[in-house]
This record gives structure tokens, sequence and C-alpha cells, in this order.
């Protein structure tokens, strides 16, 4: 569905009051500490003091001074942002009020919201089975509401999902550490878990990442209503299915179990932290729930 400026616009604001005091409730003066990695910037060099690592003697101003002096680092207290935003058709896609889409605009928004209330910058890489778009990080309010106006009303021109795209691009398009959330229902091409094993092996060495998987119960069980036509969102392929066969709905069940344990697999084997939220749960209990284990 086409949305006009004016829809756009409501809806932008709609999400505005809603989570910038969401995002207060999540970190609630936290913020910093949920997150692991962050790098150490030069501070000053000063005399050497027992108990200095002899790694940090700068060697030069030792020469000059005759004094041994020691260079003293201090954790970098500003972090970059990034948010992997998956945009591809099966994000369309609910079965009850919410759909995936509008709880991963909801996520992204309050996540930014609250870098901007820390003074952070805030990048996005909106992907499909390509990079759509890539929103350069920056500071600012103006800016997350910039950010929120193109995750409201962005068409994508992919048809399908590959996330080992982003992955790949955030590495090459910034060179400092992130940290970085991807925000999408991971339901990724089958052909492409080799490639996504590589990228995220890269990724996870380079940046602290974090994946948020919004799913909707339909996506796992089918309701028992019958014959019905489905269709797939991103292939358009179409099926019939007897949704009063047991043997079907556990067939549907056991295939999105599989295809959920190998992308859960892949996140652990590279160490990158995630959070399920179904488009009809809480998503600020699961949030928490994911930077308390951190």
């Amino acid at each position: 569905m086409h949305l006009t400026q004016e829809d756009i616009l409501r809806r932008v604001r709609q999400i505005e009051i809603k989570t910038r005091g969401l995002s207060d409730e999540i970190f609630a003066g936290k913020y910093h500490s949920a997150f692991r990695g962050r790098g150490m910037s030069f501070a000053e060099v000063r005399e050497y003091r027992i108990g200095d690592d002899v790694r940090d003697i700068d060697w030069n101003v030792t020469a000059r001074s005759e004094r041994t002096h020691v260079k003293v680092f201090e954790e970098e207290r500003e972090l970059t942002m990034m948010l992997l935003v998956d945009v591809s058709p099966s994000r369309m896609f609910g079965s009850k009020e919410y759909t995936k889409k509008n709880v991963i605009t909801e996520v992204a928004a309050t996540l930014a919201f609250s870098a901007a209330k820390n003074n952070d910058k805030v990048g996005c890489i909106l992907f499909s089975d390509r990079v759509e778009k890539f929103i350069p990080p920056k500071k600012g309010r103006s800016h997350v509401m910039m950010i929120i106006r193109e995750l409201v009303g962005f068409e994508a021109a992919g048809h399908s999902t590959n996330i080992s795209e982003p992955l790949r691009y955030l590495v090459g398009v910034n060179k400092k550490r992130t940290t970085s959330f991807l925000l999408s229902d991971l339901i990724n091409a089958e052909d492409d878990m080799n490639a996504l094993d590589d990228a995220l092996k890269i990724a996870s060495r380079k940046h602290d990442i974090m994946a948020v998987r919004v799913y909707d119960e339909r996506d796992r069980e089918l309701p028992n209503i019958g014959i019905v036509e489905v269709e797939d969102a991103e292939t358009g392929r179409r099926e019939w299915l007897d949704t009063s066969s047991r043997a079907v709905r556990r067939f549907w069940t056991e295939s999105y179990d599989q295809r959920n344990a190998a992308i859960r697999a892949l996140l652990q084997q590279n160490r990158v932290d995630m959070a399920e939220i179904a488009t009809n749960e809480d998503y600020v209990v699961e949030l928490m729930k994911m930077f308390k284990q951190r």
C-alpha cells in the first residue's frame, strides 16, 4: 500500500510520542553500560607511577624530559549506533493489530532516541536482498526523525532477504567500532547461509552486534481453518493448504523451527545476542531482557 506524505507524517508523530518515552524506560541512565567493546581514546601524558603498564610509556616524551612518562587513555563516551533494518516484503505481514514492520519501526525509533539523548550518533542501513539505502551516522533529534520517516515510508526495490549484504556493507562503511542492531524477521535466503556465516564472523569481530528478530505467531503456527491459499510475500509463490490436517500444521511448525534454529546457531557462534519479539508482545520487556544479559 502506497502511503501519502500526510499518512507518513501522521505515523511519524505517533511513533515519536510513544517511543521517546519508552527510550527512558528501557535504558534509565544505563545506556552505556549495556554495550561492551567501546574504544579507548588518548587523554594525556603524565609521569610514570608505580603500577602503570610499561606498554603505555611514551618514549618520545620520556627522552625529551629525561623522566619516564606514560600515555593515559580514557574510555570513549561517544558511541555510534547503526540500525540495520530489514525492508523486504515479508515485514508487511501481521495477523494481529501490528505488522512486523510496525514493531521493527518502533523498536528502531526507541533505540535511536536513546542514542540521541546520550548525544551519540545514529546511522541506518535499509536492506532487502541488497543494501537499499545508507543513512550516515549523525547526532540530534531531527536526524532521528528523518530516519523514522524513511522507515515508515520507504518502499524497497528488492523482493527477498539477504542478511549478509548489510553486514558486509557495515564493515566497509564504518571504520570505527559501532553498536549495531540487526532488526529483521531473519527469514533469510536458504542458499545464503554460508555467506551469512562468513559475514557474521567478520562483522562481529569489528562491531558490537545485536539481533532483534520480529516474528508473527502465524509464521510458526497455522490455525485450523480448513483449506486456504497462502502466498510467499518474497517469491510470490502460492499454495493451497489444508490447515485442518495435523500433519500439515506440524510440518509448517517444524519447517519454521528448523530455519530459526539454523539462524540462532549462527548468531550464537558469532557472539551475537538476540531478542525475539512477537508482533502481539510487549517489545520493551524483550529488549530489557537482552540488555540485562549483557
